[in-house]
């Protein structure tokens, strides 16, 4: 990758990005990075051997693609501030703000091309997925470009309406609350029939380590995958059974949609 991309923002997501590229094969002197907190900078640099600087416009100046990894409460004076500079030289705009549309980015920029993505935790990691949108100035390479630098910390996918970011928000960007929330809740439940708290961790922690990976590798559904583990009679069969008494698959889905919409009123009110 021989572009120049200029990082706005160098919290735990722009991090995260930098280290996966550099790992592929990025040249750290391809990377700049904008970030108002020294120590953040100094850290990048040292770690990374990345340019840093403290002000956004200078970062951006001979960028290829700048890449908007600030607060969305932040995005509309970062992109206002740099308008001029963008229009100038139409870089790839690349924002992983959430709950902010594409169609905002590109008015408060003036028309440029914009992807808006939707990175989640795991990109941490490394074992994240990034859903992107493309808005009407993308072009073919754009696309390609961006796919390959959300790609450096997981899988990527692209939906064609934008509305669809706000499922994808509830589902992926949301979700791995949802499973921590279920691994805390087995290691409680372990706890209180009397294991100790590190057992029940362990066996929480472990076995939706496990679960997800084999979701991952198997050609098999979850659905086929939950009915291999539940044998007729059996103890997984009266957890389930107690579960589905109970209307877990509503509260869920109720759960995530609440969450979808949550995402949808945001991105009225941070676009305004």
């Amino acid at each position: 990758m021989k572009q120049r991309i200029a990082f706005i923002g160098g919290g735990n997501m722009g991090r995260s990005l930098i280290g996966g590229l550099i790992a592929k094969g990025a040249d750290p002197a391809q990377l700049v990075v904008a970030d108002p907190y020294a120590p953040t900078l100094q850290s990048l640099q040292a770690q990374y051997n990345v340019q840093t600087v403290s002000n956004n416009a200078d970062a951006v100046r001979d960028a290829d693609v700048v890449l908007l990894a600030v607060k969305p409460q932040e995005l509309r004076n970062v992109i206002s501030s740099l308008q001029e500079q963008l229009l100038r030289t139409r870089p790839l705009l690349i924002s992983i703000a959430a709950g902010i549309l594409a169609t905002d980015i590109q008015r408060w920029a003036g028309g440029v091309p914009v992807v808006r993505c939707m990175p989640n935790r795991p990109a941490m990691q490394g074992c994240g997925v990034t859903a992107l949108y493309a808005n009407d100035l993308v072009t073919d390479e754009n696309c390609t470009l961006a796919e390959q630098i959300l790609g450096a910390v997981g899988a990527t996918l692209w939906v064609e309406r934008e509305t669809d970011m706000d499922t994808v928000t509830a589902i992926s960007g949301s979700g791995p609350a949802y499973f921590f929330l279920l691994i805390e809740m087995l290691e409680a439940a372990g706890q209180s029939l009397g294991l100790s708290p590190e057992v029940a961790r362990k066996l929480a922690v472990e076995t939706a380590y496990g679960s997800g990976f084999m979701a991952h590798e198997s050609s098999d559904s979850p659905a086929t995958l939950r009915q291999q583990v539940t044998s007729k009679g059996g103890t997984t069969e009266a957890a389930l059974k107690h579960l589905e008494a109970n209307n877990v698959r509503a509260i869920f889905s109720q759960a995530v949609a609440a969450a979808a919409q949550r995402s949808a009123q945001l991105a009225k009110e941070l676009g305004n």
